[in-house]
């Protein structure tokens, strides 16, 4: 089949659109107008194959699928349609797909418009170099304005605005227009079939027959199933289990030629030896530079997950690697608390990449899991010039022995109506955001770009974003770099011991009120004992809050009814000493909810 098709006959193209801007759709709606699947076997979001994919209606992993298509013209072209992430959180995954691509349609909601996340991808698609072509979806709606739409996409793109195509995926009106646009518009893939082999890994999963199933788009050369591969980025050779396409399903075809999308069964044991981004070359003829643009994706926040019972410590640890064969970007490490026992520090790309794996572990595994507050990791420069990476509060050393704690910075673009303008700019400098830039891409939506520290970001912000503009903000983000503030460890002390899995790194005039609230809450949370439990908040070498939870207390005088007030003093002193001795020896029970009261301090 690889021979029959010309590269002049190939198109590869990917959908780039913002959360819920139809994208899955458009995709179901172009498999079914290809034929290439079956009407029995047509479910929604055919790509997105886990069920919280489906549920959450969010792509979390980049797929891909090959269709035949006969064109106006009389031709049959082979299409592959490779499906990207479009949260934030996945940005290196959308931009390594890209990359593997020629050409990208644009999905714009009709009743929505431009928002944050779009507009990210499509400066990473501009900057791959790739034919755009803007697609207006949703235009059925009650609330859709395309008009509107079109005028912002004709001004950001430089465009006619009605040359945009409009289309409702949903209903499957215009998809052939689209199919169309897609032959003429995006490039043929450009690639030498007799050069060195190039191909670029875009994605991969684990199979517990096959091992790692790459997904590539050979760049140059053909690959065979008698070649011996070499990874060039991690260095690992392996002899192909398996050559496909994906249509969609995985179908073996035995061969893969420059310009064509497809899989490697590889029979790797993990992730890890086989990372998105590396280029695949052969062992005896290989290429004398890899594809451009590899890095490591690196995880930005960092929590503690640890289970609630500590006999399913081995099943966490279990289930972890399972999901890592999976997920090269989850790292994790072991890690004890005082408070929890033993448990397991995890780093994340993003706040949504660490629901998605808490909601994982606890449908996939089917386990009782306590996930600690997160943070995001500093760099602590000592007296003597040593610069050392935490991403753990308690592991920060002791304060005279730092010199300064620099914090990850990230730039923010913020896309809103403009009643909102006054909202926006209040949240953003209450979380010690500096404010850059602003753009009007239409009438009544502004575009605010600011700086931000991510610690400020990473728990509630989003949330509170969204509550404040009524839902209609969007927020998209990028590390910026790592800047020296006044930071200090903020304790918390239950009974005069400090309970690690509750510290968290603040900046010092925040202390006093995160101390505070925090403590008022866990006076709340933490049920009363037999003695006084004292709570503090310790930050900057003093305590700055307290709350005591008073003690259960059993009336011993009930039985001195009358008789002499020295008997009652005496028996309130020995219930007095009895307590003293309790409290030096009594263990205080912390609920769960404490440890997610962190998370929750902004909702009050």
């Amino acid at each position: 089949m690889s021979n029959l098709i010309t590269t002049d006959h190939i198109r590869n193209f990917c959908i780039i659109a913002h959360i819920d801007h139809g994208k899955s759709t458009l995709a179901d709606r172009l498999l079914q107008a290809t034929g290439s699947i079956d009407a029995r076997q047509m479910t929604e979001q055919v790509l997105d194959s886990m069920d919280l994919e489906r549920e959450k209606g969010v792509t979390i992993k980049a797929s891909a699928v090959r269709m035949s298509y006969q064109a106006e013209n009389g031709q049959t072209y082979e299409l592959n349609l490779i499906d990207t992430p479009g949260h934030v959180d996945f940005g290196y995954e959308v931009s390594r797909a890209l990359y593997a691509c020629e050409g990208a349609l644009l999905i714009v909601d009709a009743s929505q418009g431009i928002e944050a996340q779009t507009l990210a991808n499509l400066y990473l698609a501009l900057d791959a170099d790739l034919e755009i072509i803007p697609v207006i979806n949703k235009i059925d709606l009650p609330s859709a304005h395309p008009d509107e739409v079109a005028e912002e996409i004709g001004n950001l793109l430089g465009v006619p605005a009605d040359e945009i195509m409009r289309i409702s995926a949903k209903v499957g009106m215009n998809i052939d227009c689209v199919l169309e646009a897609v032959v003429n518009q995006v490039p043929p893939p450009k690639g030498d079939r007799t050069a060195p082999v190039r191909a670029l890994i875009f994605d991969s999963h684990y199979d517990s027959y096959k091992g790692v199933i790459a997904y590539v788009r050979v760049i140059d050369g053909q690959i065979k199933p008698t070649d011996s591969l070499l990874m060039m980025a991690t260095d690992v050779s392996v002899k192909p289990v398996e050559i496909g396409i994906f249509a969609p399903e995985m179908r073996p075809t035995g061969m893969l030629s420059a310009g064509e999308v497809g899989y490697l069964a590889t029979g790797l044991k993990t992730v890890r030896e086989c990372r998105v981004g590396d280029t695949i070359t052969l062992t005896q003829r290989p290429a004398a530079a890899p594809l451009p643009g590899y890095h490591k994706a690196k995880p930005m926040v960092f929590a503690g997950i640890y289970p609630t019972e500590g006999e399913d410590y081995e099943n966490l640890k279990e289930a972890l690697e399972k999901l890592q064969l999976n997920d090269a970007s989850l790292e994790y490490q072991t890690e004890t608390s005082q408070a929890l026992n033993f448990g397991f520090r995890c780093g994340f790309l993003g706040m949504f990449h660490m629901e998605i794996i808490q909601e994982r572990l606890e449908r996939e595994y089917d386990l009782d899991i306590i996930v600690t507050a997160p943070s995001v990791e500093y760099e602590v420069v000592t007296n003597e010039g040593q610069v050392m990476r935490i991403d753990s509060p308690a592991d920060l050393p002791d304060e005279s022995t730092i010199s300064e704690i620099r914090e990850p910075w990230m730039k923010i673009q913020i896309f809103t109506p403009t009643d909102f303008y006054g909202a926006v700019m209040e949240l953003t400098t209450k979380r010690r955001g500096n404010f850059l830039t602003q753009e009007y891409p239409a009438t009544n939506r502004v575009m605010l770009e600011f700086e931000i520290p991510l610690s400020e970001i990473i728990i509630d912000f989003f949330d509170q974003l969204k509550s404040r503009t009524r839902g209609y903000a969007s927020l998209d983000y990028q590390f910026a770099e790592y800047r020296p503030d006044d930071l200090v460890k903020l304790e918390l002390l239950v009974n005069e011991e400090s309970v690690d899995a509750l510290a968290s790194i603040v900046h010092r005039n925040d202390a006093y009120h995160k101390g505070q609230a925090l403590v008022s809450k866990l006076k709340d949370l933490i049920p009363s004992q037999m003695f006084v439990v004292p709570i503090q908040a310790y930050a900057a070498g003093r305590v700055i809050s307290r709350a005591n939870v008073k003690a259960l207390r059993k009336d011993v005088l009930a039985k001195c009814y009358g008789g002499d007030i020295t008997r009652k003093k005496k028996l309130l002193e020995r219930q007095k000493r009895g307590k003293k001795r309790l409290k030096m020896v009594g263990n205080v029970e912390i609920p769960q909810e404490a440890f997610m009261a962190i998370l929750r301090l902004g909702e009050d």
